[in-house]
C-alpha cells in the first residue's frame, strides 16, 4: 500500500531527526569527551587548572589579582594587568570597560553615583600608582601630575575659531595643572557642568612626558575580556627589581624565571609574547620553600 505523499514526507523528516540526533547529539559529544581525556589534553579539557599541593589555585587561562583585602598590591608578587570584569577577573562578569580613545573627559559630580572617570584619567592614575610602586616615573603624555587626564575646555569667541575667551581644566576641581593657556588664565572645573555642551573645544595637553613611558601600556589598560592571564615581558621586567628585593633574590634569578614562563607568539608570528602571572608567582613561592 502506497502511503500518501504528506505522510511519506513526515516519515522522512522523522528519520532525519533521529539520525542527526544520534550523530550530532550523542556520538559527536561522546567522541569529543573521549578526545579530551587523551593524555596531554585532559588538563586543558578541564579548564587548564593549576594544582599546588593537591589544591587547585586557579586556571592558567584566567588571570587573578594579587592584592590584599584592601585592594593594595602585595609587594612580593608580580601584579596582573587591570581588569574590568566585575571586581576584577570575575569569570561571571567578563567584559570590557567599553571606553575608547575619545573618552578623555571625566564626569564630575558631588554625587559619587553620578561621577565617573574617563579612560584617559584611569590610565593616568594607574600609571602614577605603578610608578610609585616600582620606583620609576609614572608620567605619560596627556596626563597631569596628579594622575588626571590633562584636558582643557577652550572657549573661543567664534565657537571653533576666534580669540580664546575662557579656559577650563575640565578634569580638575582643584588647582589646574596649567596656570595659563595662550595667555588666558585656566579655571578649575565645577561639578555637574558639561563644558562640551556649553561649546568648549576639548584640548588634550601632551606635556613634557617621554614618548615612551616607563610604565608599559598593558600595565594601565584592561583586556577586552577582563580575564587576560598574561602580561608583557616589558611589564614583568619593570616589576623584577621589586620582586628581587622583596624575595631576597638576585635580579638575574628573577629574569630567568620571567624568561622560563614567557610564551612566544602563537605559531611564531601571531600576537605578542606573554608572561603568565599565576604560573610565575607559583614558581616564586615554590622556589622559596
Amino acid at each position: 500500500m502506497r502511503l500518501p505523499s504528506w505522510i511519506s514526507q513526515h516519515v522522512a523528516a522523522l528519520r532525519a531527526v533521529i539520525v542527526f540526533t544520534i550523530v550530532l547529539g550523542l556520538a559527536y559529544p561522546l567522541v569529543m569527551v573521549a578526545v579530551g581525556k587523551l593524555p596531554g589534553l585532559d588538563s586543558r579539557a578541564n579548564g587548564s587548572m593549576i594544582t599546588v599541593a593537591d589544591n587547585k589555585v586557579g586556571s592558567k587561562l584566567i588571570g587573578q589579582l594579587f592584592t590584599d583585602k584592601d585592594g593594595n598590591p602585595i609587594p612580593k608578587y608580580f601584579q596582573s594587568r587591570p581588569s574590568a570584569a566585575g571586581d576584577g577577573y570575575d569569570p561571571t562578569s567578563t567584559s570590557a570597560s567599553n571606553l575608547g580613545p575619545e573618552s578623555i573627559v571625566d564626569t564630575l559630580s558631588k554625587n559619587p553615583d553620578d561621577a565617573s572617570q574617563s579612560l584617559l584619567t584611569q590610565v593616568c592614575t594607574r600609571s602614577l600608582d605603578i610608578g610609585k610602586l616600582e620606583g620609576v616615573s609614572g608620567a605619560r603624555p596627556f596626563c597631569a601630575p596628579d594622575g588626571t587626564g590633562a584636558v582643557l575646555g577652550v572657549f573661543r569667541s567664534g565657537g571653533f575659531t576666534g580669540p580664546i575667551t575662557r579656559v577650563v581644566a575640565v578634569n580638575e576641581t582643584g588647582t589646574p595643572f596649567l596656570d595659563t593657556y595662550q595667555g588666558v588664565k585656566v579655571e578649575p572645573a565645577q561639578n555637574d557642568v558639561d563644558y562640551q555642551a556649553e561649546g568648549a573645544v576639548m584640548t588634550p595637553i601632551r606635556g613634557d612626558a617621554p614618548a615612551k613611558p616607563a610604565v608599559p601600556a598593558d600595565a594601565v589598560t584592561a583586556s577586552g575580556s577582563g580575564l587576560d592571564p598574561d602580561i608583557s615581558p616589558q611589564y614583568a621586567d619593570l616589576q623584577a627589581p621589586r620582586i628581587a628585593r622583596e624575595r631576597g633574590l638576585t635580579l638575574d634569578q628573577v629574569h630567568q624565571l620571567i624568561k622560563a614562563h614567557t610564551d612566544g607568539r602563537t605559531l611564531g608570528f601571531m600576537g605578542e609574547p606573554g608572561v603568565n602571572v599565576l604560573e610565575l608567582n607559583i614558581a616564586l613561592d615554590q622556589g622559596q620553600k
